[in-house]
């Protein structure tokens, strides 16, 4: 029954009854953390064959270079082309780099503020108050970013096709203060969105008031499929070239959730212009990449089909958990009707909302039973989200045994704080 019409003295009832369960967690002594997207030690495994000194040969790249020493800025040849292959671009328009990506989205944006998004541009601290888009709920290090750096931050909602085009195009066209946006286009972060065609459209033709104005497009889950092949998805980068706008688009991913967190390859890929342009920013911070590792994934991998076989493994190990979490949320509140929940093809997320202003408490009653999830409001830009209602579950990295029982927490928490919500009434 839903809660919502349930008497007082059921819902009384029912209050204790949870209150009873809550009480044997927390004398569990639960050690569990949701917090953050992390691959289980199985998904690890599946890369050890990569540590192989077969996948370094000589150490040779494919133009002679010696990876062992100084040099190729970009990236060697062979890594380029890998990464072209995954975002649909020619080689030349891919710089790759070392293992994170939310390290070039920083060092860009930055670059952007003090140095300006081209040749003969005004750096943006020149230009009076910065601002971004930021579709929510969102990746949090994201917003973390233009935070630390001063950029004011513009919530705009995300849809079931992406983010609201319709307040996007009003904001961009009346704004020249409006400088960027935030973007995890595919299998969304933490939602498991993915933008359609059309969005992806008008994003790449709406009028701007800034000429300087770009599209950071955070494409981590690019292969990050839950089933069957990767969701189709039109090219960003075509898009803007076709529309009259080459430099709008900035497209970056990593492999850091293919094969080793702390040990993958970064790449970001743009018009030739902007791709002339970091390497100008990127020129005086280093002499090179870790070339070795590029080598080494280059040849573990190959080319894109390689890459999508491999994270269908992922996916057999990532697929049976996101369905459990939605399996007991349907056993234990679809009939309640306290919590919403996504339901993702792919990525690392499930994103729930509770009644109003009960995420916060969610949490914390949570954390207090030794199971860590995301903090609350942690979705949205200076960690506030307005309706405290969102929470972003990460099933990946604990063994579904321990999965289950944090969901199950989760679920008695979810029941306790939204009687008491009602109750207050």
């Amino acid at each position: 029954m839903k809660y919502a019409i349930m008497s007082q003295k059921d819902l009384n009832k029912l209050l204790e009854t949870e209150k009873e369960k809550y009480s044997e967690y927390l004398n569990m002594n639960l050690k569990y953390d949701m917090t953050r997207g992390k691959p289980s030690v199985k998904q690890l495994a599946l890369s050890d064959d990569m540590m192989s000194d077969r996948y370094v040969g000589n150490y040779k790249a494919s133009n002679g270079l010696d990876c062992r020493n100084y040099g190729i800025l970009e990236g060697i040849p062979e890594i380029r082309s890998l990464f072209g292959e995954i975002f649909g671009v020619a080689p030349e328009q891919v710089i790759a780099g070392g293992n994170s990506s939310l390290n070039i989205m920083y060092d860009l944006i930055s670059a952007f503020l003090l140095l300006g998004t081209a040749k003969d541009s005004t750096p943006w601290v020149k230009q009076g108050e910065i601002k971004f888009i930021c579709p929510v709920p969102g990746y949090d290090r994201h917003f973390a970013i233009t935070e630390r750096l001063g950029i004011k931050m513009i919530n705009v909602n995300i849809n079931d096709d992406g983010p609201d085009m319709d307040v996007i195009e009003e904001l961009v066209k009346n704004d020249a203060s409006i400088k960027g946006m935030w973007s995890v286009p595919k299998y969304s972060n933490p939602t498991g969105v993915v933008y359609s065609d059309e969005v992806i459209r008008r994003l790449a033709k709406m009028e701007c008031a800034a000429d300087d104005f770009r599209i950071i497009w955070d494409d981590a889950y690019s292969v990050h499929m839950l089933e069957g092949e990767p969701a189709k998805q039109l090219n960003l980068i075509d898009a803007c070239k076709e529309a009259g706008n080459p430099d709008r688009a900035i497209v970056l991913a990593s492999t850091s959730k293919m094969t080793y967190p702390g040990a993958g390859i970064s790449a970001v890929a743009s018009s030739i212009d902007n791709i002339n342009w970091f390497k100008y920013v990127f020129t005086i911070q280093t002499i090179g990449p870790n070339k070795i590792n590029q080598l080494r994934h280059a040849n573990y991998f190959g080319n894109y089909d390689n890459v999508v076989a491999h994270m269908k493994k992922h996916a057999e190990i990532l697929n049976p958990k996101f369905k459990r979490v939605i399996q007991i949320f349907e056993e234990e509140l679809s009939e309640a009707d306290i919590l919403k929940w996504s339901n993702p093809k792919g990525g690392y997320f499930i994103s729930i909302d509770t009644v109003y202003n009960c995420a916060s408490e969610v949490v914390a009653m949570a954390k207090k039973c030794g199971v860590l999830f995301t903090e609350a409001g942690s979705t949205f830009p200076y960690r506030k989200d307005p309706e405290n209602k969102n929470i972003r579950i990460a099933p990946s990295m604990p063994p579904i045994e321990e999965l289950e029982v944090a969901i199950r927490v989760l679920c008695v928490c979810v029941k306790i704080c939204s009687i008491e919500k009602l109750l207050d009434k």
